[in-house]
């Protein structure tokens, strides 16, 4: 493609001119111009501007450098350190064309690609490094902070140390340390996605839910929880484990409270037309509370109309008989 300018003389009259004619793939003045007076100044097209008082305006020129090499001009690659030739009669095509294919060349211009850096996958502990597009995301940090705490039950305080904070900057300076407030904000918007998730995977489900129950105590504050588990088969047929609620049970701990609590959890997730047994610790609160659980569901619903509901933990059964057994072993001694 060939573009067409007309230069005017020093004339005031401008009766002398010259068509400028520029080959642009390869930045070649036709033979007119060699014929051109003095006086008269050519102008380059504005992308391929070479030299103008001494400065060269060309983008290309940020990954090369202008040698002199046996009597010729030279431009020397940052990356490969190849010669290729330079010169008002060779333009900067081919140096454009070097910049794209250059092997060595780990960085391109951040203005016209998005900066590149090592990346690793973290995933896997041999993984190679490798050269791949990153973009810094704030949003995205802040949420791996949070299930960081979350998987390896940091305190929240932990964004508030020193080191722990010098320790992010090194890694990455562009990320803005949140406090602990807003790191629990992040938390509880993870726990409603991932309820909701469970939620779903638990209303496509066809088949009947076994629910599990246990009764928690903290150490430090001596308060009760309660975690109801679901268990279902899936379409592929594999074990599937929802943890549907950990929730706070205020004292005393009495048939009614937690029967109470119980039945909350089955009706918040809508499993209480989809049960198949619930499995409680062997004692006698918990036969209650199955008895109350049963006055308040519809037994048409249930395997057997809910003689099969309550099923006592094995585990929990052993215990006892273990225990028995040592208190029988302290006795006889």
């Amino acid at each position: 493609m060939t573009s067409h300018e007309n230069i005017g003389s020093s004339n005031p009259s401008g009766s002398n001119q010259f068509p400028l004619i520029v080959d642009e793939d390869n930045a070649t003045p036709s033979s007119p111009l060699l014929n051109m007076p003095n006086d008269v100044q050519a102008i380059q097209p504005s992308n391929e501007i070479i030299q103008e008082e001494g400065k060269y305006k060309s983008i290309v020129w940020n990954h090369f450098k202008r040698k002199r090499v046996d009597e010729k001009d030279k431009a020397e690659c940052n990356y490969c350190k190849k010669l290729l030739v330079r010169g008002s009669n060779y333009g900067t095509k081919h140096l454009h064309d070097h910049v794209k294919i250059c092997p060595r060349r780990k960085f391109q211009d951040i203005r016209d690609m998005n900066q590149k850096i090592l990346a690793r996958d973290q995933n896997k502990v041999d993984s190679m490094a490798g050269v791949n597009a990153y973009n810094f995301d704030q949003n995205v940090s802040r949420n791996e902070l949070a299930r960081m705490i979350i998987l390896h039950e940091y305190p929240l305080s932990i964004v508030d140390h020193i080191d722990f904070r010098k320790y992010s900057t090194s890694l990455q300076p562009l990320f803005r340390m949140v406090s602990r407030n807003t790191i629990k904000k992040d938390i509880l918007s993870i726990y409603e996605k991932e309820r909701e998730k469970s939620k779903h995977e638990i209303d496509k489900n066809q088949g009947r839910i076994s629910i599990t129950t246990d009764m928690w105590t903290s150490q430090n504050k001596k308060r009760g929880f309660m975690v109801v588990t679901a268990h279902f088969i899936d379409g592929l047929w594999r074990l599937q484990s929802q943890v549907m609620r950990f929730i706070y049970v205020p004292s005393p701990h009495t048939k009614e409270v937690l029967s109470s609590v119980l039945l909350d959890t089955l009706l918040e997730w809508n499993i209480d037309r989809k049960l198949s047994t619930v499995t409680m610790d062997n004692c006698s609160t918990n036969d209650a509370v199955i008895k109350i659980i049963l006055d308040k569901l519809q037994r048409g619903a249930l395997i057997m109309r809910g003689s099969m509901l309550h099923m006592r933990c094995a585990a929990h059964v052993l215990n006892l008989i273990v225990q028995d057994g040592f208190g029988c072993n302290w006795i006889m001694h």
